[in-house]
């Protein structure tokens, strides 16, 4: 029963590991500045009772200059060691988060998808504030190696004043971390559990603002907004119970760190007071009692911090170890090929057939959305293609065949709802840079009225989902980048639902004389589309039901007429 266990958790493991693994150098270097500065402060108390007893005992000017200079040694070591080690260990910190967000970043931006049941939402979260508490784990050791030299230094000084004091402080800090540890178990837990629902909420935040516009459209903005209160005030109960845990951690920490150091000090009083042990040595076990409290603290809550990271790599490990939904082929298609769709079946479509030549220009009227949505998934590969009976054939070889950077190459697929990213329009319109018909896209897409309203033209900056543009520019805007791409196939799902009449027939005749003699594909109830194709195919409950012109279509087919008629 344990073996799905250790797999379970055996990433996350890996992931610590890692990190640890390729941080050798920071972190030797880190604990050996953080053992000294421990070393330090531990030794500040004992500097202190042997100048004490060195001035009781000789009272000589020498000694206390050479213990004054010992102490301003000590002070500045400290001093220094904390600075520089500190400053080690945070840049390895840094550097570590950095390199696991580009590494889950890069898992969700791979062109195909990993089998993980996340959201995207889910997925930033686990890019930013997973990937930060697991890169913890770096600061985590060295703190808890150098605390552990602090504690240990603590014992040895004040067992060689008596044997008790130092018995007292091992036993002492063995016994709080053997309760803290129950304690760190049940942080582990509830901490996995609250980044499970913040990232559940961010999630939510996501959808809502996609669907923002439609929602309020059809007044689905309360029940939406209802949703999202629910799942936010899981995420705040989980966080109010995971602080709880944590306050009873700390305040468990401090009080039994308060009674060891306490226990010493009583107990230094005794011995001194019964002859013991000399005022110089009371003095250093008062000083050490004091002192170490702060690397008890330190080193009793690290546990707290390893179960933290470990939660973390947990949920990286949710990503980074996912399967890809399909494992693509490595052929290329032939340049030019066509596009052909042979008894496909899957969501709404029912033994799907067409061929779309080489350079034709098709456009697909479909009355359901659900089948455009469908087939817009099946052509742009979302779906692998053993989730779906039949076949599709780019350039006569299967898609299944194919390499994924091949496909995206020779055949793009634009969503109706096209991301707009922060940047400029040219950097929106040409991410890589690399196109030659940026111009031509533009004036295609009728985005040079946009261009044309600010000084910057197409520098013009652009805010994050295109919050600063209408729903009509952010759509023209996707269109220029799917023109400006030039592929040899293209498909275009709904790219003209957001624009007034005029604009969408001057788009329908620059999209098809721009793409003449390139294969395209427009999935499509817009007269002004539909009439500018070479054929129109008409896709009714999953199948080709009608083929023929816009026109021609129009004037013998009722149903479509119904349909597309504006």
């Amino acid at each position: 029963m344990t073996t799905p266990d250790t797999r379970r958790h055996r990433p996350a493991s890996d992931i610590l590991r890692t990190a640890l693994r390729r941080n050798r150098g920071p972190m030797i270097w880190g604990t050996v500045l953080m053992g000294l500065y421990q070393a330090g402060e531990t030794a500040f108390p004992i500097a202190l009772g042997l100048i004490v007893e060195h001035t009781m005992r000789d009272r000589s000017l020498g000694s206390l200059g050479l213990s004054i200079a010992a102490l301003a040694v000590i002070i500045t070591t400290v001093s220094l060691s904390w600075r520089f080690g500190m400053r080690i260990l945070q840049k390895a910190n840094t550097t570590e988060a950095h390199r696991w967000r580009v590494k889950v970043a890069a898992c969700g931006l791979q062109p195909v998808a990993r089998d993980v049941d996340l959201k995207s939402g889910e997925i930033l979260t686990i890019a930013t504030e997973d990937a930060d508490q697991t890169a913890d784990i770096i600061e985590v050791v060295p703190l808890l190696i150098s605390s552990l030299v602090a504690v240990v230094v603590a014992a040895v000084a004040l067992g060689l004043a008596d044997i008790r004091l130092g018995l007292l402080v091992i036993v002492g800090t063995a016994a709080i971390m053997s309760v803290l540890s129950v304690l760190s178990k049940r942080i582990g837990s509830s901490t996995r559990e609250q980044q499970a629902r913040v990232a559940r909420a961010g999630a939510k935040v996501a959808d809502l603002i996609t669907g923002l516009r439609p929602l309020h459209g059809f007044g689905g903005n309360h029940a939406a907004f209802r949703s999202y209160r629910k799942v936010s005030t899981e995420a705040k109960l989980q966080a109010v119970t995971v602080a709880k845990v944590n306050g009873a951690y700390a305040g468990t920490a401090l009080a039994l760190n308060a009674v060891l150091a306490g226990a010493v000090t009583l107990t230094a009083g005794w011995l001194a007071f019964d002859g013991q042990i000399n005022i110089g040595e009371l003095v250093m076990a008062v000083g050490l009692a004091q002192f170490i409290m702060e690397p008890l603290r330190l080193f009793s809550e690290m546990p707290k911090y390893v179960m933290i990271a470990r939660a973390s790599a947990e949920r990286m490990a949710l990503v980074l170890t996912a399967p890809p939904v399909t494992t693509p082929g490595s052929e290329h298609p032939a340049a030019g090929g066509d596009l052909e769709i042979d008894c496909v079946r899957h969501g709404t479509l029912r033994d799907l057939k067409f061929t779309v030549a080489a350079g034709e220009f098709v456009a697909i009227a479909a009355y359901q959305p659900r089948a455009a949505a469908d087939l817009a998934a099946v052509l742009a590969a979302n779906v692998p293609p053993d989730a779906y009976e039949g076949a599709v054939r780019v350039g006569g070889q299967e898609l299944g065949e194919l390499s994924v950077e091949a496909v995206r190459a020779h055949m793009l697929v634009n969503p109706y709802d096209g991301e707009i990213f922060a940047g400029t329009l040219r950097t929106n319109i040409d991410p890589s840079g690399t196109s030659r018909t940026v111009p031509e896209a533009v004036e295609a897409s009728m985005l040079t009225d946009v261009v044309a309203l600010h000084r910057d033209g197409l520098d013009h900056g652009v805010r994050d989902r295109g919050a600063n543009l209408s729903g009509g520019q952010r759509q023209r805007l996707a269109l220029a980048r799917a023109l400006a791409a030039d592929s040899e196939i293209l498909v275009l799902h709904d790219p003209t639902t957001a624009v007034d009449a005029v604009t969408e027939q001057l788009i329908a005749r620059n999209v098809a004389k721009l793409r003449r003699g390139r294969t395209t594909v427009v999935i499509t109830s817009s007269p002004a589309l539909l009439d500018v194709a070479d054929r129109v195919l008409v896709l009714d409950e999953g199948v080709v039901t009608a083929e023929d012109t816009h026109r021609n279509l129009l004037a013998d087919d009722a149903d479509y007429c119904l349909a597309v008629a504006r």
